[in-house]
């Protein structure tokens, strides 16, 4: 069989893809149809920005975050002749929350699917429980390492029993003479216990360092080696932190003669030398939630004495004699373990036979040919699955994201506001409009492509906000590139985006110290929010209010903020419409689609019938004007559209596309309609060519987006607006398709 494996995999460093290495090569090894790794194949994970010089197997690698490069593996695959694939599942190793970004993949395959569901959820969120459930109705067979993730699935996730397949983890079938090895690392005085793996917060090891005192008082020549580097999502988040707690525990202890961490990612061969080296090895994990442990696989495998906490992988693996369990964080009762198997080596002579001889049982050579019978029953039965409707656009049609012409406009005081062609225009200076559009486009940029390039970018525009803003609260708009001020009250519309941007960070701050900040300039603004005339300010700082609620649903004052604003819209669209105008004023000017969308907000946080048919109706209005053509055509800024007049054609503006998309998208959201997502998708080809001149305003060159079109032809100029109005849609079409297969 020729089978394409989708996980991570050396040199990334990483348990999945050791597990995978071993499976890809126990599987070919015992396929007599495939010899010499020339059929099968990897489709890689790579973490973040890694560059990795991958082995010739992986033939196809996946950017963690990049939901592009996911349909992309999703082709190759289909393309390759690969009969069946197989997925190595965890949460955190795919993109998007919760890894939804593998949704789209799997949904994508014309082949049948196998799941090795690394993690199984025992009180998963709502999406975590979404997700699974949705591979799995996917998958033809679900491979499980234990018998409790069996149990969890039917009862939890209600997976069918026959779906699902048992093998356990494999072992590698390395061997080694104990008395050897110890001389090797020059450990022969010693009698050591060990522990392997990432290290983090959830391995417990302050547990065994804080048992050894006891241990080293009766046994002196005790070593404890903890070998392992940290896992590299804490060192993101929260660097070293866990091994300088476990470095200044040792010293508190006085055990710095008996404890030695060991910062390394060691081969296979490596590790099982130190495994045969140990004594004892012991697994100190703080709770029961682990369902499968290589760790401990490996423990077991090479024949260790292991002492362990009752998690459920090892209460299966170390049951009949196999190793010996003590409650979690019981500091006292593993003292005691260990000095009764030191003091008894017969004790432990007896648990390591045990173990050992289960461990022959479970090499991977035998896991590899279990694997093998699975694929022929699955390719054999060659189950039907249901596939989902086709999705209503495709993503894989989009230009590569990149930010390169807003990093080129933006210097250390904010974006600069316009370009002449594809190059800053500091005669102009800056603007308070594009700085809260940066912002926001940068926060969107980082939430959901992870690029902390974008992240960087963020404390330039908030400095800028902040300078712009008055002691009254509202916010003057426009700055020289010398540094001017150029007014001391900017627009009502400026405020609103400002507004707008500032909700939005407060419900997806990056940070405390981004939080604070934000929270303190929205405060401050609040009081200008019941002097806003404007009906596009309202409708903006409408969305900032929404954004900022749907963190805060306790703030009644701002609920009631939120409504007053919304009726205000109400009215005008009362005032306004009759016979078949429905909208707002007597024209369609500027940002039309600004006003149904934060309607559409509203809605989502009201839930008002009054408010919902507002933002529905004019929603309606809006694409009877704008996309009866099959295409979007925008109400253009020369003459706008006046109800009895003739509706302009050109000055086309980015930010009213930008408008529609946003507008779809919210409306998505409400309705699961997929219509919605046909008219995002639609929408965001404007940018493409899809549009009156059938010209693309996006520059592959600059990576900018021309500022309109005009009667003429495109603005060949690439402000500030119009790129952030692009890239901004661009998110929010991938958002977009995100949410439909989180709800599908």
């Amino acid at each position: 069989m020729k089978n394409a494996y989708i996980a991570t995999y050396p040199p990334r460093q990483c348990g999945i893809g050791t597990f995978t290495n071993n499976l890809f090569n126990s599987m070919v090894a015992t396929d007599i149809d495939e010899p010499n790794h020339k059929k099968s194949f990897i489709v890689a994970i790579n973490d973040f920005e890694q560059e990795l010089t991958y082995p010739e197997e992986v033939k196809f690698t996946i950017k963690q975050e990049s939901q592009e490069d996911y349909l992309a593996a999703a082709k190759y695959i289909n393309l390759s002749g690969a009969d069946c694939c197989i997925l190595q599942h965890e949460f955190g190793i795919f993109g998007g929350q919760d890894g939804i970004y593998i949704l789209p993949l799997l949904h994508q395959l014309d082949i049948p699917l196998i799941v090795t569901l690394h993690t199984v959820i025992q009180v998963p969120s709502y999406a975590q429980k979404e997700i699974l459930q949705r591979i799995c109705r996917m998958a033809n067979r679900i491979v499980v390492m234990s018998h409790k993730a069996i149990e969890m699935l039917m009862e939890i996730y209600d997976i069918p029993k026959e779906k699902i397949a048992y093998a356990e983890h494999g072992v590698p079938n390395f061997r080694y003479i104990q008395e050897e090895v110890k001389k090797e690392f020059k450990l022969e005085k010693k009698k050591v216990l060990l522990t392997f793996g990432f290290i983090g917060r959830n391995k417990g090891i302050e547990t065994a360092i804080q048992a050894l005192p006891k241990v080293v008082e009766k046994h002196p020549d005790v070593l404890y080696i903890v070998l392992g580097k940290t896992h590299p999502s804490v060192i993101r988040h929260a660097g070293e932190e866990y091994r300088l707690y476990l470095t200044q525990l040792i010293e508190d202890l006085n055990l710095e003669k008996n404890v030695v961490l060991l910062n390394e990612y060691t081969s296979q061969e490596e590790l099982f030398k130190y495994l045969y080296a140990s004594d004892i090895y012991i697994t100190p994990y703080l709770n029961e939630a682990q369902i499968t442990s290589g760790t401990l696989a490996y423990a077991v495998g090479a024949g260790s004495a292991v002492v362990s906490t009752p998690y459920w992988h090892a209460t299966e693996l170390l049951s009949k004699g196999r190793g010996v369990l003590f409650d979690f964080g019981n500091t006292d009762e593993l003292s005691n373990i260990l000095i009764d198997l030191l003091d008894h080596p017969e004790k432990r002579l007896a648990i390591r036979k045990k173990a050992f001889a289960y461990g022959r049982k479970i090499t991977w050579p035998k896991i590899g040919s279990i694997y093998n019978d699975i694929v022929e029953k699955v390719f054999e039965e060659n189950i039907k699955i249901e596939k989902k409707e086709v999705i209503p656009f495709d993503i894989s049609l989009l230009p590569t994201f990149s930010i390169e012409h807003i990093k080129r406009l933006t210097d250390d005081t904010g974006i600069i506001q316009h370009a002449k062609f594809g190059i800053p225009n500091r005669k102009e200076g800056y603007c308070l409009d594009d700085n809260a559009r940066a912002l926001l486009m940068a926060l969107m940029t980082y939430k959901i492509k992870k690029d902390t390039s974008a992240l960087r970018l963020c404390p330039i525009y908030l400095s800028y906000i902040h300078f712009m803003q008055n002691q009254d609260g509202q916010f003057k708009n426009f700055l020289s590139y010398s540094r001017d001020f150029l007014d001391e009250v900017g627009s009502e519309d400026s405020f609103g985006r400002t507004i707008w941007a500032l909700g939005y960070m407060l419900n997806n701050a990056p940070n405390a110290s981004y939080y604070q900040i934000g929270r303190l300039m929205f405060d401050e603004a609040i009081p200008a929010f019941e002097n806003l005339k404007s009906i596009r300010s309202i409708a903006n700082t409408m969305i900032g209010v929404c954004y900022y609620l749907k963190g805060n649903m306790s703030d009644e004052i701002m609920i009631e903020r939120l409504r007053n604003l919304t009726y205000v819209l109400v009215k005008h669209y009362q005032a306004n419409s009759h016979d078949s105008w429905n909208w707002y004023e007597q024209l369609l000017a500027y940002d039309n689609a600004i006003l149904p969308l934060a309607m559409l907000h509203a809605t989502e946080i009201l839930n008002d019938d009054e408010v919902r048919k507002v933002a529905f109706d004019s929603m309606n209005f809006l694409i009877a004007h704008t996309m009866n053509k099959g295409f979007l055509s925008i109400i253009g800024n020369e003459k706008w559209f006046k109800k009895e007049g003739d509706r302009s054609v050109f000055a086309q503006q980015p930010i009213d596309a930008m408008g529609m998309v946003l507008m779809f998208r919210q409306a998505y959201k409400i309705t699961d309609d997929k219509q919605y997502l046909s008219k995002l998708f639609k929408s965001f080809k404007w940018f493409l060519g899809e549009n009156d001149l059938r010209m693309s305003l996006f520059n592959h060159e600059t990576q900018g987006c021309f500022d309109g079109l005009e009667s003429y032809g495109i603005n060949q100029n690439q402000g500030a607006e119009s790129t952030l109005a692009y890239l901004i849609s661009y998110l929010n079409v991938l958002k977009a398709h995100e949410d439909y297969y989180r709800k599908d």
